[in-house]
C-alpha cells in the first residue's frame, strides 16, 4: 500500500448491518468499486463491503462501498 492510499478495510456482516440501520438504506443503494479497482486489495470478493478511511483537514471520513463486477 502505497502512503497516499487511504486505508481499506473488510466489514463484518455485523459491521454491514449496523451501517445499513444507520443509514436507513439496503446493500444496493450503496456506491460501487469495481473488483478490478487497482486500489483494491485481493482479499476482497464480490458482494463485500469496503469501509474507506480518509484524512481531511486533520479529521478522518469514512467512506462505504460495495465490491461488485
Amino acid at each position: 500500500m502505497h502512503i497516499l492510499q487511504p486505508t481499506q478495510t473488510k466489514l463484518s456482516k455485523e459491521d454491514i448491518d449496523k451501517i445499513l440501520k444507520k443509514y436507513n438504506i439496503s446493500l444496493t443503494q450503496l456506491p460501487k468499486i469495481k473488483i478490478t479497482d487497482p486500489t483494491l486489495s485481493e482479499d476482497f470478493d464480490l458482494g463485500d463491503v469496503v469501509k474507506i478511511e480518509r484524512k481531511q483537514e486533520g479529521k478522518k471520513i469514512f467512506y462505504y462501498r460495495v465490491v461488485s463486477i
